[in-house]
């Protein structure tokens, strides 16, 4: 069964931009989880231009399924991190200007960086997924840093679908079955949508979990958040 972690940073990037409380963070994850998600995504980011850090400790007591973290690993997310121990933390390369998470790690590069860090989160109790693509090579390392999961980015795949399915699964079908083989749990997200979210499925062996925050909140803006998550819920579970 594949799990769907609603990732609620565009409901707070709407917030933040009037100020005030609208709409209102917690009361939109707690609709989330109600709604049939298994999961909550964050990634604070140094700027807070939309989940904030003071957000994530207010979060902590009202999420009842599982947290999860996003973020690249400077010492204050790290610092973040083990305070409110969630249930996953994946680690994202991207640097603090960046639009959005826009490449996987060099786990060959970063392999001692990612090792330390991963070692810091497991000694708290936090299960690890790092951002990834599908090099090969890349994922062969990514077992060297210790880390529990890997979470394929799959922006390139969200990109091609409409020229040709078959063609842009390819490489995920090959890095999925190389992440089994390797004993690593296997997550993914980055422009899964209504459209391509069920084939993605049906092809990917392993698929653990998918954190979906922008295709989905702007979907809700047409179908409601209710009927959306359930439309989501249903392309992973048919």
């Amino acid at each position: 069964m594949t799990k769907l972690s609603v990732n609620i940073n565009k409901i707070a990037t709407l917030r933040n931009a009037r100020g005030g409380n609208q709409p209102d963070l917690i009361k939109a994850s707690i609709d989330c989880e109600r709604f049939g998600a298994e999961g909550i995504t964050v990634h604070p980011r140094p700027d807070e231009r939309h989940v904030r850090y003071n957000d994530v400790f207010d979060l902590k007591p009202v999420v009842t399924t599982e947290f999860n973290i996003e973020g690249y690993p400077s010492e204050a997310f790290i610092k973040l991190v083990t305070q409110i121990k969630p249930a996953q933390v994946t680690l994202v390369p991207d640097p603090p200007e960046a639009l959005t998470s826009n490449a996987g790690w060099d786990t060959v590069r970063n392999q001692s960086f990612l090792r330390e860090v991963i070692a810091e989160f497991q000694r708290n109790g936090i299960r690890t997924s790092i951002f990834i693509e599908t090099d090969l090579i890349m994922i062969e390392h990514a077992r060297s840093t210790g880390t529990n999961r890997v979470e394929l980015y799959t922006e390139a795949y969200a990109q091609q679908y409409s020229g040709g399915r078959e063609k842009a699964i390819h490489p995920f079908v090959t890095a999925a079955k190389l992440v089994g083989e390797l004993g690593l749990g296997l997550n993914a997200g980055h422009d899964l949508s209504l459209e391509n979210l069920k084939y993605f499925k049906q092809q990917i062996p392993g698929l653990l979990e998918v954190s979906i925050g922008h295709a989905l909140i702007c979907d809700a803006l047409y179908f409601g958040l209710e009927n959306t998550i359930q439309l989501y819920l249903r392309q992973l579970k048919e």
